[in-house]
């Protein structure tokens, strides 16, 4: 760059070294090898909906120095798309500074995201993150939020592993009419109609694997060619709901991965004529529950060595103790996640609707316990002494879930567990017994207990603690107002989530 030139809106944001000018040149020559005739660029908003615009070629290049200017308003949609801030009127904007107006923001590429759309030709994608236009981050950018968790992470030498269990339903569209006739468009408007793709009750049956064949083989062959590490696809439980596993990643880039495949997968099945809804409790009489399984365990920053596993159990321990299992920033962690949990329920299961999948015996959580490879419980511990799969699964969250703020509590509630040296209880053998604490029954609920927790507060910042719970609490307030519940959610979640 010569001195009568401008600095670049990446380096103004002081994020434009020689690495990412090498990282935006491969990135120009994979568009040029892929020919592509357009770009898409992506930024995760509060809900994990992924929203963005489509650069032709010479404007996506560009952008990767540029920036893509977008309005501010996007980040204070509720999840019906009402903006939950007054953003005309100066005296209702002092919580969010930068925003007052619908003032712009800029949304900022990462070269290193780019990869063509598998299901769109000729179409590349980018993830972005957002900035104000005078180059400094925006603290309410929910990718950023789980950056800060991770540097605080770092801080203590870990790093967090998780793998993804995502339970989701799927069912071929019979109708267009109701979400396209423009004579019934509606805000939001209605979802299509649809038919199951297999009939449940019969978990993991391979005649039902074999009816659901074709949806089941478009998400694989969406997620592979994403580059996302599936390792199985199967029937679950209920009718027309299946589930996905994935192999274990690093944190950002499981929840990056997370983002990616349900926005995939609902891309690429409507298009083949099917409905994909992450909703937890889709709105038919015999549904069942879909819960995201979150499978968490610390690593040594300098071994990559997994911290939960012990080499033997700690002497005088049997296995109803966290230290026979865990070593001791395991215990401590497993101690902070059961602390702060009706706090972070709110962060992991963050709709109205999910709430009805707390339910007795329904191998989902109804107390704060933690228990022995038991699945009732809401934390369950796996592996043991010498197994270096030991980890922790925790049952609270569901699929809807923004991810990054998911794992951001995990990670805010396990690190104070680590810096208290908290002590977990024994292990429960009836988790849906009397004797323990209950997760929060509702969403206002998990928000009071989210503002509420100083912690988690101070961690998170009470900034962003606000806002989330603003932007919640005028979803809870509609939802409440509506005639009818249950046509509430299915234009609310089934046709949008």
């Amino acid at each position: 760059m010569s001195d009568s030139q401008p600095p670049s809106f990446a380096q103004r944001c002081q994020v434009h070294d020689h690495q990412r000018q090498t990282d935006c040149e491969k990135a120009i020559a994979a568009m040029e090898a892929a020919g592509v005739h357009s770009v898409r660029f992506g930024w995760c908003d509060a809900h994990g909906q992924l929203r963005g615009k489509t650069l032709m070629v010479g404007a996506a290049i560009r952008a990767l120095t540029e920036g893509i200017g977008m309005v501010g308003t996007l980040m204070l949609k509720d999840s019906g798309d009402r903006t939950a801030w007054s953003v005309f009127e100066p005296s209702q904007t002092q919580d969010i500074p930068g925003f007052a107006g619908a003032a712009n923001l800029m949304l900022l590429p990462d070269p290193n995201s780019f990869m063509v759309l598998p299901w769109a030709d000729g179409v590349g994608w980018m993830r972005c993150q957002p900035w104000f236009t005078n180059g400094t981050p925006v603290k309410l950018d929910t990718r950023r939020v789980l950056q800060n968790a991770l540097e605080r992470l770092a801080a203590s030498g870990h790093g967090l592993k998780t793998g993804l269990e995502v339970e989701f339903h799927i069912y071929r569209i019979t109708d267009t009419a109701p979400q396209l006739n423009p004579d019934r468009a509606a805000w939001p408007g209605e979802p299509p109609g649809v038919a199951m793709i297999h009939p449940g009750y019969n978990l993991h049956a391979e005649a039902l694997t074999d009816m659901a064949h074709e949806p089941l083989d478009i998400v694989r062959r969406t997620a592979q060619a994403l580059g996302l590490p599936l390792q199985s696809l199967e029937i679950e439980l209920g009718p027309s709901q299946v589930e996905a596993v994935f192999d274990a990643t690093d944190a950002l880039t499981a929840a990056d991965h997370m983002v990616l495949f349900r926005n995939g997968v609902r891309q690429a099945l409507r298009r083949a004529g099917y409905h994909a809804s992450f909703m937890c409790r889709p709105p038919f009489p015999n549904v069942m529950s879909s819960g995201w399984h979150l499978h968490q365990s610390l690593y040594h920053l300098k071994t990559g060595a997994n911290a939960f596993v012990r080499a033997t159990p700690e002497p005088g321990t049997h296995p109803g103790m966290a230290l026979h299992t865990l070593t001791p920033p395991g215990s401590e962690w497993l101690a902070g996640l059961l602390t702060h949990a009706p706090a972070i329920t709110a962060l992991c299961t963050p709709t109205v609707n999910g709430y009805g999948r707390f339910q007795p015996n329904a191998l989902a959580p109804q107390s704060i316990c933690w228990g022995r490879d038991n699945r009732g419980a809401m934390l369950r511990v796996i592996g043991g002494a010498g197994d270096a799969g030991t980890r922790i699964e925790n049952r609270i969250g569901e699929p809807a879930a923004n991810p990054y703020l998911t794992m951001a509590a995990q990670i805010h509630a396990g690190l104070d567990g680590l810096r208290r040296g908290l002590k977990p209880p024994l292990a429960c053998e009836s988790p849906y017994g009397e004797d323990h604490p209950r997760v929060p029954t509702s969403l206002s609920q998990a928000l009071d207990a989210l503002q509420g927790n100083a912690a988690l507060n101070a961690s998170l910042g009470s900034g962003f603690v606000n806002y989330f719970d603003r932007l919640k609490r005028s979803e809870i307030e509609r939802h409440a107002k509506a005639q009818n519940a249950n046509e509430f959610e299915r234009r609310e979640y089934f046709a949008r989530t």
